[in-house]
């Protein structure tokens, strides 16, 4: 009922594509007519030499390791941030994700295979009844062929297990611009699907897609083919952009169960290179077998500033109204303030300490031997490592 992407992956294309449109001078006739002819070119002078070929033709490899340590205000019982979902535990320094990217997407058919270990892949597997059969599906994020028709102007097909394209966030947390996910990436969305996904651009701005799916979050077994996906995507002007994404199909276990819907938006906007802003909102209703139904809705806002080539500053605020207790297990309103501050010390090692403030309208939070309490304040700090080859 939870997510794993990154569409993820939009918010990042919303800030780099985009056509610039510089002011061209035209001459009059007369000045066309008294132009000099253009210069020989000079044959004394080498040609430059073409580009090295890919050195491990078209394959690209990259390595990431990340790794945390939390403090709760609160001092939970059990040591664990509740809401924070691949930050789970507070205390000692904690290894949230290492992975491996192996990725062909250069010719007419590839393959892209993100495999890895830590907390992070423990969690998005938790509800996935196939990697609990299959020990192994545990360790994979994505693994899928691609297939790029000739003719079809960028048409993309692909078939296997890959992230979620709702959402304005994705699992790994350099790809973020806070450390913590949002509510919104934690229990309003999926994580992933496995099934067949197509991409199409139908301007030079806009790409749609089209998937059929198994249920959220499941390699096979459950409801296999039964959930259906839209989206669309637009960048205009390199400024702003809007991603909008449904699916609809059966995702609860066992066969007597209703339709579950999810409709997720996010725009983008970029001012100028270094403050970069966005909205997302996301609701969902499962409907339950035999009448009635779940729901759940929020809206979160971030912006990011550039200052200078190493340090960045986000911040980001939410709310997310769980009104069944379907998402959270509570009945409840709940509300996020995140801050964020950004390092990166060279292209390998990126650090980031965060303040975050979670609350419920509910006395919802773990605080030791007290009863529990209505808010919850955490002090993370990241570092991360990336490497690629190519």
């Amino acid at each position: 009922m939870r997510k794993s992407l990154i569409v993820l992956a939009f918010t990042a294309t919303a800030f780099a594509a985009g056509l610039d449109n510089p002011r061209t001078e035209v001459a009059q006739p007369d000045e066309q007519a008294q132009a000099p002819a253009p210069a020989a070119p000079d044959a004394a002078k080498p040609a430059d030499p073409p580009p090295p070929p890919p050195k491990f033709g078209g394959w690209a490899f990259n390595l990431m390791g990340d790794v945390y340590t939390t403090h709760n205000g609160n001092g939970p019982t059990q040591d664990v941030n509740q809401l924070q979902n691949f930050n789970l535990h507070q205390g000692a320094p904690r290894f949230s994700l290492g992975k491996l990217t192996i990725d062909k997407s250069d010719g007419l058919v590839g393959l892209h295979v993100d495999v890895g270990v830590g907390e992070t892949m423990r969690l998005i597997h938790a509800a996935d009844p196939a990697a609990a059969q299959h020990k192994g599906l545990r360790y994979f994020e994505q693994m899928y062929m691609i297939f790029k028709p000739k003719n079809t102007k960028g048409t993309e097909i692909d078939f296997g297990q890959f992230v979620t394209s709702a959402g304005a966030e994705v699992i790994e947390s350099t790809s973020n611009w806070n450390y913590t996910r949002s509510l919104l990436f934690a229990y309003a969305i999926p994580y992933y699907h496995f099934g067949l996904k197509t991409s199409t651009p139908v301007t030079k701005e806009t790409t749609v897609s089209f998937q059929v799916v198994n249920a959220w979050n499941n390699v096979w077994g459950n409801h296999t083919f039964q959930n259906v996906g839209f989206a669309v995507a637009t960048v205009k002007d390199k400024k702003y952009g809007y991603a909008l994404d449904y699916y609809g199909g059966k995702s609860d276990l066992g066969n007597s169960v209703g339709m579950r819907h999810l409709l997720d938006g996010t725009f983008t906007y970029c001012p100028n290179c270094n403050l970069q802003v966005y909205v997302n909102g996301s609701w969902g209703r499962n409907n339950r077998f035999g009448g009635g139904y779940d729901q759940w809705y929020g809206i979160a806002s971030a912006a990011r500033y550039q200052m200078g080539k190493i340090f960045a500053a986000a911040g980001r605020v939410e709310f997310f109204n769980d009104p069944g207790g379907f998402a959270t297990g509570q009945k409840q309103m709940l509300k996020e303030a995140t801050l964020t501050g950004e390092a990166k010390l060279n292209d390998h090692f990126v650090t980031r300490l965060e303040y975050r403030h979670d609350s419920s309208d509910h006395a919802f939070f773990d605080h030791g031997k007290s009863p529990a309490v209505k808010g919850m304040d955490t002090l993370t700090l990241g570092i991360v490592t990336l490497w690629g080859w190519k």
